[in-house]
């Protein structure tokens, strides 16, 4: 059985280091950890049963103060030129204050896994210094069963305090906040910040370090599986639509964020979803809004009105907005977090600048360069500043979360793609008529129209174009499609502005991937869009 009680030099504490800590909260579940965050007031009770919680000034993560220890084992695996570097001394110097800022106080630890497969899965012992933290973790990760608890050995340890504020100079980071990794001890310390996603992330961070040994592919994105058993990979970065096209209520859910892809098929890394809260709405996500009204869910910085419900229209505080609940609390989703061999992989794209086509076929090499590109586009208002469309390239769908080189995942992919016959797609659920401000955006029903046709294979037999600027296979026509929308440039009135635009986002593609030509091999390289053509 878990012990939910409480306990004092817990040997799981002192086996970490920890010293003269007050007390240990163990494997805490539900009920317990509501009553710890309200009567610690770290969180208050929301109408229809979540607990509600502010992170303050961190209303999401902090990737420029995330950081990886260099030592002999990621000196040389490590891509530093996307992850921050720590040196084994300062990290020393940090494990060393943690563990003194500890001293005296009271910790919530939870014994989870990531991964669902158990032959690749990781033990994470995760402490924290919240309540509603140690709900959250719970919630996101896999939840051991009782009768497996026993003889729990973690390979990794999350520490999590909020209140310890780092010193640049001290410990060799940027700022008060600090996220730092020793891979080779399998240790992340957080400090500094109250936001949640810190700790899930660190683990997929983790998974995604360790993983490529075993030949496993880490994926920054959402799946679900049919009845027939043919599953579909969904990549996109935030906004792109990853989370509402996988909520598909004839479709089985396996998660929305993070997965694997092994030699048995492919496995969810979460027990949980962490979904954007603003502008949700029951009518539009009825799935999601539910569990807004379930005892369990954690949400994080949503506005409440004086009789304690939730507005989520309101992003006074952020746009980021978040709810946390176990993925059971959707009523299809996998019970097991498995499914077999992907049939389509579908690339998301939330194209500003309108010239993307609404879907495209991609070979092996250009499913690979797009993987590495990792392109949307961000719109005015999302940012301070941002006045334009401007084009956002993440590689891997998710570069803050990718410790070895972009072409490490992309071999994969490519490999995968073309050994189990996967058919990829890149898909436009931005704009169409114009950029930002001027067109529209891609109506939802042909982006379901379109899916529905790849995932069934009647795409397959439809007849294809080359798309000029990019080269990849366009549809000329799909049933229950008006035709113009498959062809971006038909659906601008100025033909000419429609050239100049795509001809710049063609430019911004090919500059972008200039760091990663000499990674790849030539059939990649070849897959990059066409320099400034003229218009169809």
């Amino acid at each position: 059985m878990i012990n939910v009680g409480t306990f004092n030099s817990a040997a799981g504490a002192e086996t970490f280091g920890f010293k003269d800590l007050q007390k240990v909260f163990w494997n805490m579940e539900a009920p317990r950890l509501y009553e710890e965050s309200i009567r610690r007031q770290e969180a208050r009770l929301a109408a229809g049963g979540p607990i509600v919680a502010q992170t303050g000034v961190h209303t999401g993560r902090s990737p420029k103060d995330k950081f990886v220890v260099e030592d002999d084992t990621t000196r040389d695996t490590i891509w530093w030129d996307n992850n921050g570097k720590m040196s084994q001394a300062h990290f020393e110097v940090l494990l060393a204050d943690f563990i003194e800022h500890a001293k005296g106080k009271e910790l919530f630890a939870q014994d989870l896994y990531g991964a669902a497969d158990p032959s690749h899965r990781v033990r994470a012992r995760v402490f924290t210094e919240y309540a509603w933290h140690s709900l959250f973790i719970r919630n996101l990760l896999i939840r051991p069963r009782h009768d497996d608890i026993a003889g729990y050995v973690p390979q990794m340890t999350i520490v999590d305090l909020p209140s310890f504020k780092a010193d640049p100079a001290r410990h060799g980071c940027r700022s008060e906040t600090v996220i730092a990794i020793d891979f080779t001890r399998n240790i992340v310390l957080i400090g500094g910040t109250s936001y949640a996603g810190e700790m899930k992330k660190s683990v997929f961070t983790y998974l995604n370090y360790v993983l490529p040994n075993k030949k496993i592919m880490p994926m920054h994105c959402s799946a679900n599986v049919g009845d027939a058993g043919d599953s579909a990979l969904f990549f996109g970065l935030s906004g792109t639509g990853k989370t509402t096209l996988s909520a598909d209520p004839n479709r089985t859910l396996l998660g929305d964020d993070e997965h694997g892809w092994g030699p048995e098929g492919i496995f969810n890394f979460e027990g949980g979803c962490y979904a954007k809260a603003i502008k949700l709405s029951r009518e539009a996500e009825p799935e999601i809004y539910d569990t807004t009204e379930r005892f369990g869910t954690v949400m994080e910085n949503v506005v409440l009105d004086e009789q304690g419900r939730p507005d989520f229209d309101d992003g006074s505080r952020t746009e980021n907005t978040r709810i946390a609940y176990p993925l059971d609390f959707i009523a299809n989703a996998s019970s097991t977090g498995l499914a077999g061999m992907p049939k389509n992989i579908v690339m998301l794209t939330c194209d500003a600048f309108g010239v993307m086509p609404p879907i495209a076929k991609l070979t092996p090499a250009q499913a690979m360069y797009h993987f590495l590109s990792g392109y949307t586009a961000k719109v005015a208002g999302t940012e301070k500043g941002v006045t334009e469309p401007q084009a956002t390239f993440s590689t891997c769908f998710g570069a803050p979360f990718v410790p070895r080189h972009p072409s490490v995942y992309g071999n994969m992919l490519r490999d995968l793609i073309a050994k189990h016959d996967v058919d990829c797609w890149l898909v436009n659920t931005g704009w169409t008529g114009g950029k930002y401000g001027v067109g529209r955006r891609m109506p939802i029903r042909v982006t379901r129209r379109l899916l529905t046709a790849a995932r069934d294979g009647s795409l397959n037999r439809a007849d294809f174009r080359t798309d000029p600027y990019f080269g990849f296979s366009v549809p000329t026509s799909v049933p229950g499609v008006e035709p113009h929308i498959l062809y971006p440039v038909k659906t601008w009135q100025d033909k000419a502005a429609f050239a100049e635009m795509a001809g710049k986002l063609v430019d911004m593609f090919r500059t972008n991937f200039e760091k990663f030509e000499q990674h790849v091999d030539a059939d990649v390289r070849a897959a990059a869009p066409a320099s400034r053509l003229a218009a169809e």
